[in-house]
């Protein structure tokens, strides 16, 4: 494949390693110049005490005499079957993490006879407290009570035939934050999910022995040899529980013959690949930069289904590979990460849009039931802090609901629960709303039932009774949407662009679902939301209409999001095949924020607005942009506002180069309503609305292939190329 990454130098540490995964487990492998292989592992799973979601730990991987890394060394990462090949002439060794079992798996070919250890590495020998400078890795608990304190690895020594270490949550923030919010009474009706949370490894293998408590041992000898670490996070009452657990897990694995395990995991990985594909090429010489961005696709599609098909969504600061940047101010291990262990929606959501055209749908899964996990807490603190019905969630929160203590606040003296310190977030619940938008988008795709009714609607009902019950009408007898926010950019606005333009754009679908799956309540309760709608915020620039950001807010901005063009993306109410087109072009022109890079978007609107230079531009920029790589591997975009890898910075990269090759506007299918043939060619398998697959090739500017499954949506295609039009293809 076209990301296949080769090198033939080792490296120095964890910066320079490569990436495996099978969306619950990962690894960070490495080699280092002395022929040593290092391995961080984690888990998605693996929350601790403080609600950081840390390292289950690292390994290392040495042979005597060493592994050779001069000439004929070669470390490879092949994506087609999710897996790193260390070449030597004295030694191969291959690394993958099963597609459907908790562990990774070490194979050992010794060309020539040497002696093998394999150890758990520890650097989490004893508790440390978290000093001011790296205290952002537990983001929300700065400046409070709790002492940040991380917690050493626990090693079981009397496991006769393998290493075994854990970490175990003896205590819990979830109770304090619940606490703190006012919402102690939920205590009692629910439990804590971070309180004797265990999470730990087992290493071992045939032909391996114990030469220490943290080490085993192969003989020297040309066999081959295999080592696997399952991996196993629980909540158990006693550690002597999840040990039970672990072995179990270790030998249910160890099962079935090594060869079909194999075997099982190629499959996995080539289904996923066969799923959907965007392959770019210059029709020119264009320094690679064609190659790069299809690279840059498989890379971050590769990353999001190496994190995220376990319990929770994926992180979008690290991800589960964290590693030892040694970035200048944060040069921290690997259990580090800015933003710390919390979620933010807007940095979230834009993996999980890009999920929908690739078809990975059960990818997104995790995304929808922490929400709905959530929703009890939600309904009780709405109606608890402000007396009434429905939901709302905040931007920035635990993955069991609450806000984050120090967004909270830690002095409420003279406050409200409802008085949120944070202003970045204040009054920033847009998120319910564009959840409400993905799981719509995603039913569209599937016809999902268990979403809709288990998922969609449940939380759909009460986003919109919070809208409904939250917000007076005006004179008018419309919502007058205030005190309000307009994202973090505008904290003092009235009637702002992404709420509005959220319910504009969802009422209508809502209110289009199959009826046996709506109640008359819904029906009643939602045609009166839209009839108590005001219209969307549109003022005048240069003579010409404009969206507005808000109907109105303060002059200064607080941070740099184009909340305007929100109506375009994600709430589609603006863009090609829609009406007033040029109202949005205009505003896009006009925006305050023009930039790419990160969470910013523009490559997305620019591409469903059908301004081809531009969004050809910033996905090219954004691909291409090497000075914002801390890691060796390049797929490791960031810091960037996130972290490293930065799952935000190739999310928009792959949504934005979907977007430029298909669109879906009601019944139609815009075929490259925004890409540049006349320099880029390009192979394509996409997923639409109505479980519809678009697969086809473009070459020299005419689409030469063109497959529409189920056959009848090929009625539907609408090809925008000029040479297409014209030979009646369209």
């Amino acid at each position: 494949m076209t990301g296949d990454v080769i090198w033939t130098t080792p490296g120095q540490g964890s910066a320079d390693s490569l990436p495996l995964g099978n969306g619950d487990i990962a690894a960070n492998v490495w080699t280092e110049a002395n022929g040593d292989i290092g391995i961080y592992l984690a888990k998605n799973d693996a929350w601790d005490h403080l609600g950081r979601l840390i390292k289950i730990g690292r390994l290392r991987l040495r042979l005597n005499p060493a592994l050779p890394v001069g000439t004929q060394f070669e470390q490879k990462l092949s994506l087609a079957d999710a897996s790193v090949l260390i070449s030597t002439p004295a030694a191969t060794v291959r690394l993958w993490i099963d597609a459907h079992w908790p562990r990774l798996v070490i194979e050992l070919t010794r060309t020539q006879p040497c002696m093998v250890t394999a150890s758990l590495d520890p650097w989490r020998t004893a508790p440390r407290a978290i000093p001011k400078e790296e205290a952002h890795a537990a983001c929300g608990l700065e400046g409070g009570p709790v002492p940040l304190v991380a917690l050493p690895d626990q090693v079981i020594s009397s496991e006769p035939n393998a290493v075994v270490w854990y970490q175990r949550n003896e205590t819990s923030v979830w109770g304090l934050s619940l606490d703190q919010q006012g919402l102690g009474a939920l205590k009692a009706q629910s439990s804590d999910p971070l309180l004797h949370r265990t999470f730990g490894g087992f290493l071992a293998g045939a032909g391996w022995a114990k030469a220490g408590d943290t080490t085993l041992r192969a003989a020297a000898g040309v066999t081959p040899l295999t080592l696997t670490v399952a991996v196993h996070a629980a909540q158990t009452a006693t550690v002597a529980q999840w040990l039970e657990q672990i072995r179990a897990a270790a030998t249910a694995a160890a099962a079935p013959a090594p060869a079909d395990l194999w075997r099982d995991h190629q499959h996995w990985w080539k289904d996923f690949w066969a799923r959907s594909y965007i392959r770019p090429a210059s029709r020119a010489p264009d320094w690679d930069q064609a190659a790069t961005i299809t690279q840059q696709a498989e890379w971050q599609r590769y990353l999001v289904a190496c994190c995220g098909r376990g319990l929770y969504p994926v992180k979008f600061n690290g991800g589960l590979f964290t590693a030892d940047w040694g970035l200048k101010d944060e040069n921290f291990d690997a259990d580090y990460r800015r933003w710390g262990g919390g979620y933010w929606f807007q940095n979230t959501r834009l993996m999980y849009w890009a999920l929908l055209a690739n078809g990975d749908y059960e990818l997104m899964r995790p995304l929808f039931r922490m929400y709905r996990d959530m929703l009890p807490l939600a309904e009780h603190r709405t109606q608890t802090w402000f007396g009434h019905g429905g939901a709302f969630f905040p931007e920035t929160l635990y993955f069991w609901g609450t806000h984050l203590p120090s967004n909270f606040g830690w002095d409420r003296t003279g406050k409200g629960p409802h008085e949120i310190e944070n202003r970045y977030i204040r009054w920033y619940w847009t998120s319910g709303l564009e959840l409400v938008a993905l799981m719509l988008e995603t039913h569209a795709h599937t016809g999902d039932t268990a979403l809709l009714e288990h998922e969609l609607l449940p939380i759909a009902r009460a986003v919109l009774r919070f809208c409904a019950e939250h917000y007076a009408n005006d004179a008018s007898g419309k919502l007058r949407f205030a005190p309000a926010q307009a994202l973090e950019t505008w904290w003092e606005a009235e009637n702002p662009m992404p709420e509005i333009a959220a319910l504009h754009y969802l009422l209508p679908q809502l209110l289009a679902l199959p009826g046996n799956s709506l109640q008359p309540a819904d029906v009643a309760a939602w045609r009166a939301l839209a009839a108590r709608l005001p219209p969307l915020p549109i003022g005048v620039r240069g003579g010409r209409p404009k969206l507005l950001a808000a109907e109105k807010h303060e002059a200064v901005p607080s941070n740099s999001e184009n909340s305007e063009l929100y109506a375009v993306f994600p709430f589609k109410l603006y863009g090609l095949g829609r009406p007033d087109l040029e109202v949005a072009q205009w505003t896009f022109t006009k925006r305050l924020f023009p930039d790419t890079g990160g969470w910013r978007q523009d490559a997305v609107h620019a591409a469903l607005l059908g301004l081809t230079e531009a969004a050809a531009f910033y996905v090219n920029k954004n691909a291409n942009d090497k000075g914002n790589i801390a890691a060796r591997f390049r797929g490791f975009f960031g810091p960037n506002y996130d972290w490293v890898p930065d799952f935000d910075h190739g999310s928009v990269t792959q949504l934005a180069l979907q977007t430029m090759l298909v669109q879906s506007v009601g019944e139609k299918i815009l075929l490259f309503p925004a890409w540049p043939a006349e320099r880029w060619d390009v192979a394509f398998r996409l997923h639409l609305p109505r479980q519809t697959v678009v697969e086809g090739e473009l070459k020299d500017g005419r689409l030469l292939r063109l497959a529409v499954t189920p056959e009848e949506r090929r009625r539907d295609v609408v090809v925008l190329l000029e040479a297409d039009a014209a030979a009646g293809k369209s």
